[in-house]
C-alpha cells in the first residue's frame, strides 16, 4: 500500500508542478544536491574529498514538447562541460524520456548521441538509466544503436524483472549498473514479494561479478552489502572490478565507511528544479527509505507537502472510482 502510495504520488503531474513552486523547502533538499548546476558541482567535490565518485543526474519529469526535450539536452551538456571544468570525479546518468523518447525515437537518438559524444571528449562514462516496462525495450535500442559509435556508455538492469539475468547475459560486456526496481510493475513481468526480488538481485549480482565487465551495485541495503563482501573476497574478485553505489542523501555513514575500507563508491547525485517524481520513487521503491529521511527532512513544511500530496492522491483515486460507478 506504501509503496503503491507514492508511485501514484510520483506520476501526478499537477503536484509536480506544484512542487517545483516551492524549491526544495518541501522535505527534499537531504537528498536532492541543490536545483542548479554550480550547488550540484559543490556537493560533488564534497563527496570527492572522502574518496568518493559521482554520477550526476539532471532530474526532468513529464518532457513532452521537443522544446523541453533540446532544454534538457543543453542542459546536460553544460553538466558535462562543469564536470571537465572543475576536474572532479563524476559522470553522467539520464533518462530518455528526458531526452524525448516519447516524443519520436529518432530525435531521442540524436539527442543522446551528441551528449554520449560530448562526454567521449573527455572520457566521461553516460549510463542510460531504465524506467518503466514499456521502456524497455526503445531504451535497449538507444544503447545498441549508440554503442555502435561510442563505448563510453552503459545502462541498468532491474532485478525484479523475470527476465533480467537475459538482459545481463546480452548485456555483459558493459559497465551496468545492478537494481532491485523503483516502478509498479505487473505480476507477469516481475516479482512482486521482496524476498524474491532480493534473491533475484544476488543472483544477478554474482552472475555479473564473475562473468561482466564491470559492475555498479546499487543497494543501501547493508546485508545485500555483506553478502557481496564474502562473495568477492571468495572469489578473489579484485576491488577495481565493481563499485558500491547510493543514493545522495541516504546512509551516508555507510557511504563513508565503505569507501574508507578501500572499495570503490560512487554517489548518485541528482539536482534540478524536477525532483518531486524522483523524490517520490525513493520513497516508493524502500520504505525504510522513509525513515532514512525522516529525522533529516521531516519537519512541518514537509508533513504539509506530505499531508497535500497525500489528500490528493487519495481524492483521485475517489475520484476516478465514482466515475467508474457512473459508467
Amino acid at each position: 500500500m506504501l509503496r503503491d502510495f507514492f508511485i501514484g504520488l510520483s506520476q501526478n503531474q499537477l503536484l509536480n508542478n506544484a512542487a517545483k513552486k516551492y524549491g526544495l523547502k518541501l522535505g527534499a533538499q537531504s537528498v536532492v544536491a541543490g536545483t542548479n548546476i554550480e550547488e550540484a558541482i559543490q556537493s560533488i567535490k564534497e563527496l570527492n574529498a572522502h574518496g568518493i565518485s559521482c554520477t550526476v543526474d539532471n532530474l526532468g519529469e513529464f518532457v513532452l514538447k521537443k522544446e523541453e526535450a533540446t532544454a534538457a539536452k543543453k542542459q546536460i551538456l553544460q553538466v558535462i562541460e562543469a564536470i571537465h571544468d572543475n576536474q572532479v570525479d563524476a559522470h553522467i546518468s539520464l533518462k530518455p524520456t528526458q531526452l524525448g523518447l516519447d516524443i519520436d525515437y529518432d530525435f531521442c537518438l540524436d539527442n543522446l548521441r551528441e551528449i554520449v559524444g560530448k562526454a567521449s571528449q573527455y572520457n566521461l562514462f553516460v549510463n542510460i538509466d531504465m524506467e518503466d516496462f514499456r521502456h524497455l525495450p526503445p531504451t535497449f535500442k538507444l544503447l545498441d544503436d549508440v554503442s555502435m559509435e561510442y563505448d563510453n556508455v552503459g545502462t541498468v538492469i532491474q532485478a525484479y524483472f523475470h527476465n533480467a539475468l537475459e538482459y545481463l547475459e546480452k548485456y555483459q560486456n558493459f559497465r551496468i549498473r545492478l537494481v532491485k526496481g523503483a516502478y509498479k510493475e505487473s505480476e507477469e513481468i516481475a516479482y512482486q514479494e521482496k524476498a524474491d526480488i532480493d534473491a533475484n538481485y544476488i543472483k544477478l549480482i554474482e552472475w555479473h561479478l564473475l562473468n561482466g565487465k564491470f559492475t555498479s551495485i546499487a543497494t543501501h541495503d547493508h546485508r545485500i552489502i555483506n553478502h557481496v563482501k564474502k562473495f568477492v573476497q571468495k572469489h578473489n574478485i579484485p576491488n577495481d572490478k565493481f563499485e558500491f553505489q547510493m543514493l545522495y542523501g541516504f546512509r551516508k555513514d555507510l557511504q563513508l565507511k565503505l569507501a574508507s575500507e578501500g572499495f570503490l563508491f560512487c554517489t548518485y547525485v541528482p539536482f534540478g528544479q524536477d525532483w518531486y517524481g524522483y523524490f517520490m520513487r525513493r520513497l516508493a521503491e524502500r520504505p525504510q527509505n522513509l525513515n532514512l529521511v525522516a529525522k533529516q527532512v521531516f519537519n512541518k513544511k514537509t508533513n504539509t507537502i506530505i499531508g497535500v500530496a497525500a489528500g490528493a492522491f487519495i481524492l483521485g483515486r475517489l475520484t476516478k472510482s465514482q466515475k467508474k460507478k457512473r459508467k
